[in-house]
């Protein structure tokens, strides 16, 4: 790095984990929690008939949680800021683990709450934004278990899955690995695969490899113990397979994921294309793994993280000034943590931390594909500003719908960069682009066949490290077939989604395809547009996928629809193909 990468500052939130102003903050909510239970029982709220009272209960109920939610955001994103940027931190583990103790006073109450929900009519509570949550609530309640055991069941969670995603996040955050004779953290040695050098990408592919097998058998423990956990209760809740639960929290159908996973079936023939095309401008028949992220083209162009940031700004505001000005926040105020180190996890993502602000983990290198990543990071920011009036019942929106802003964001400054950088660095910024889209279409569905495979078998016994290498393999087979020459059989123990939320994957294919809809949009309308997407951001909380895409005249049970966002990633790959030439 030619200078020193920002942390974030998580200050204005609390002083520090022992300041008076963060012991204040936790007994607030620590009161605000004890106080459900009381006025749960005042209202008797459970499976019950509804009464005309339930009006006046419902309001206060629902208004004494959203309290209890909102007084929760600062403290879960400070307690977790320290933790994934430093796991050794022991007094913020001892917190984090305080926390989700204490959570366990609203997880106890959920399916008294959920039960009561279900039997409430929308119309008569005056229900008003919160009706989904009355209609999901009676999908719920089919869905449930005895109320003893679903305590059980949540209480169980923090030594079960909780537990085997801690593990995982804990092992592999200090795993390192020597390239060039020097010691790396993990993520240092993944972004690695940006080098334009081919000895060092191979080299920093076989440590890796070596790092992963090292630390395989308690991943593979924690791997074993988070899905075996969701599919028992899965089948004791009566779902038909451990995919459906995945698809009602997404807020889609079967017929919308068919319609998706066709498409992007259809397309892989073209994505084959690209590989072997970037194959030959680097010289080679197929493309290695570690070939995956290589730049290519004569980039004359550095992107210090100074330039980068100026960049997205800068093209931000073409689009929309108020994602300009979040964006532009962000970085004055140091909400960005972009600097890789070793105790420090992997990856990006984007917490709300109330108000409508927001803190980013990245892991920057000097590439477009990290400005890139940045710009998507700071789009769920400016979602999270966009639901900042919205009570955090509301702000619960799915997977698929998270992505929106972040791929609008993505799309504007890689269009932004393609239009207004010289003609020499077009290759290699569409190469960035298309490198990215590939993982989120190609990649994403090699996890989805990888982990429906693996809770397939995992309902039968347990799994061998050596076996999850071979499904991964299998799935990586399946999606990038013979334009690759090597795979990475220890994708599985690299990505964090495995052992948190269950098909933590087709969602982010969904994202792009939908954002990509939705730029065509803007595209055609302008300005017109921004007002109607800054709703849609808004809304997510409050009605169904595609409700919100009928919006817009989009239908998301035709596979023509996706195949309209695939054919503007088809545009891209014949322009790199052109450019290859």
């Amino acid at each position: 790095m030619t200078q020193k990468l920002p942390r974030w500052d998580l200050t204005p939130l609390f002083p520090g984990l022992d300041s008076p102003e963060f012991a204040k903050a936790w007994t607030d909510l620590q009161n605000r929690l004890q106080a459900l239970e009381p006025l749960f029982a005042k209202h008797e709220v459970g499976p019950r008939p509804m009464r005309p009272s339930d009006r006046q209960a419902f309001h206060e109920v629902v208004g004494a949680i959203n309290g209890m939610l909102e007084a929760a955001v600062p403290i879960r994103a400070f307690v977790s800021g320290h933790v994934d940027t430093d796991s050794t931190n022991a007094l913020a583990q001892a917190k984090l683990s305080e926390l989700q103790r204490m959570f366990l006073l609203y997880e106890r109450l959920r399916p008294r709450f959920t039960l009561w929900l279900s039997r409430l009519d929308p119309e008569e509570v005056d229900a008003g934004p919160y009706a989904l949550l009355l209609e999901e609530a009676r999908v719920q309640a089919e869905h449930m278990m005895s109320e003893p055991e679903e305590v059980l069941a949540a209480e169980l969670r923090l030594s079960g899955g909780t537990a085997w995603a801690k593990l995982h996040g804990n092992v592999s955050s200090l795993i390192t690995a020597t390239v060039g004779g020097k010691e790396l953290p993990i993520t240092a040695v993944r972004n690695l695969a940006h080098s334009p050098d081919p000895k060092v990408r191979k080299e920093a592919y076989d440590a890796e490899l070596a790092a992963w097998k090292a630390h395989e058998v308690p991943l593979a423990a924690a791997l074993n113990g988070v899905k075996g956990e969701a599919s028992t209760l899965n089948r004791k809740r009566k779902w038909k397979d451990d995919l459906e639960p995945a698809l009602f929290r997404n807020r889609i159908s079967p017929e919308v994921l068919a319609a998706m996973q066709e498409a992007v079936v259809a397309s892989l023939p073209l994505w084959r294309r690209y590989f072997l095309a970037k194959a030959r401008l680097l010289g080679k028949e197929r493309l290695d793994w570690w070939d995956l992220f290589a730049p290519v083209g004569e980039s004359k162009k550095t992107w210090t993280w100074e330039e980068g940031s100026r960049f997205i700004v800068d093209q931000l505001r073409t689009f929309s000034p108020s994602a300009a000005a979040v964006a532009e926040r962000a970085f004055r105020e140091n909400w960005i943590d972009a600097e890789p180190r070793k105790g420090k996890r992997g990856g990006a993502y984007c917490m709300g931390v109330g108000e409508g602000n927001s803190r980013i983990l990245a892991n920057f290198e000097e590439s477009f594909d990290s400005v890139s990543t940045i710009a998507h990071e700071l789009g769920h920011a400016y979602h999270n500003h966009c639901l900042r009036d919205r009570p955090p019942l509301l702000r619960l929106y799915p997977m698929t719908l998270a992505e929106t802003a972040s791929i609008m964001n993505e799309t504007i400054v890689v269009q932004a960069a393609l239009r207004t950088l010289p003609p020499e660095e077009g290759l290699p910024i569409l190469e960035a682009d298309l490198q990215g889209a590939a993982q989120v279409v190609v990649d994403i569905h090699s996890r989805f066949l990888f982990e429906k495979a693996v809770f397939e078998k995992r309902a039968g016994r347990e799994l061998s490290p050596e076996e999850l290498c071979s499904l991964m393999v299998e799935a990586q087979k399946a999606t990038y077939g013979d334009a690759l020459a090597s795979y990475h059989p220890y994708m599985w123990a690299v990505k964090p989604h495995y052992y948190g939320t269950d098909f933590y994957n087709f969602p982010y294919t969904f994202g792009l395809l939908f954002g990509l809809a939705l730029y065509g949009k803007y595209v055609a309308e302008g300005k017109a547009f921004v007002a109607k997407y800054d709703d849609l951001l808004a809304s997510v909380g409050m009605y169904p996928a595609a409700e919100l895409a009928r919006r817009f005249g989009f239908d998301l049970a035709s596979r023509a629809f996706w195949e309209g966002g695939m054919a503007i990633l088809g545009q891209r790959i014949a322009q790199f193909e052109a450019l290859a030439r």
